[in-house]
């Protein structure tokens, strides 16, 4: 089933994020935490793509096994870094024998120890997102960014960028973790503004480590309101205790966006299916 048909439903959607294992001999454990997450039956999973492919065949794998043995819709990442147009045209190739009709293009953060120029045959996603249209077959999401994109001059260049990334075929969108949901509310209104009319769908991430944040705030620049800071500094250092604030944290962030008449979320699980478990039953009232 493509993404796009399902968001087209009147109902509420929760869906989660895993990513495959950076090296081979982790994939086991991996894949059993992605399975634990499909498990929980969300409205469907995306499974991330490492710098240059180098998790492709991992990426697959896992995207396929949650399809065939837990019947939930997976969307596959693809990037531009280090992709040529024959490499890509062989992912979509592989993703279509596998039963992935979903793909989220990305252009992807410059690795640090990539050798050479990353952005060769795709500097920009809107470039990807072409040829993936030109392949056909297939949903293209894409992602965004409600505090704007770090290597962005300003947020109006961003959403002209955008813009140029949903005309090229992009048929929904999903935003890079925010704190804070003024912020997505703002940027929804911009980016409506400016005539882009797909989905825009609010990326939340559970914090249950210090560390997490601090990652976060380094790769997004993202706000953290300091209501949130307040509740790292007191239980960042008791692990039990952060993990149930990171999760209820998450869950009024997600309750407040149902509130206010937004129908789609998608919850970066970190792998971490008892995180994910704790917001779902928090919401099974409400969704």
């Amino acid at each position: 089933m493509q993404v796009s048909e399902i968001l087209r439903r009147n109902d509420v959607t929760l869906s989660f994020e895993v990513f495959p294992p950076k090296v081979t001999s982790n994939f086991e454990a991996v894949q059993r935490a992605a399975y634990d997450v499909a498990k929980l039956q969300p409205s469907y999973m995306s499974v991330t793509y490492g710098a240059g492919g180098s998790t492709r065949g991992n990426t697959l794998k896992i995207a396929r096994g949650i399809q065939q043995e837990h019947g939930v819709t997976t969307i596959t990442h693809l990037t531009c870094v280090g992709a040529t147009k024959e490499g890509i045209r062989q992912a979509l190739a592989d993703m279509k024998e596998a039963g992935i009709e979903n793909v989220l293009a990305l252009r992807g953060d410059r690795p640090k120890d990539f050798e050479g120029e990353p952005f060769t045959d795709y500097r920009y996603a809107s470039e990807l997102v072409e040829d993936i249209r030109a392949f056909g077959g297939m949903c293209i999401g894409g992602a965004c960014y409600p505090e704007g994109h770090v290597e962005s001059e300003n947020t109006q260049e961003d959403i002209r960028n955008l813009k140029k990334k949903v005309e090229a075929g992009c048929e929904y969108l999903t935003t890079q973790m925010f704190f804070d949901n003024n912020i997505f509310y703002n940027f929804l209104c911009r980016v409506r503004e400016a005539g882009i009319d797909v989905p825009v769908i609010p990326g939340i991430m559970p914090i249950t480590r210090p560390v997490q944040l601090q990652n976060a705030v380094k790769l997004s620049g993202c706000n953290v309101p300091m209501r949130f800071r307040s509740i790292v500094d007191c239980f960042g250092t008791k692990p039990e205790a952060m993990q149930q604030a990171g999760i209820i944290y998450a869950t009024d962030q997600i309750i407040d966006l149902i509130a206010n008449g937004i129908k789609h979320i998608h919850v970066y699980s970190m792998n971490k299916p008892e995180v994910v478990k704790g917001i779902q039953e928090s919401l099974s009232r409400i969704i």
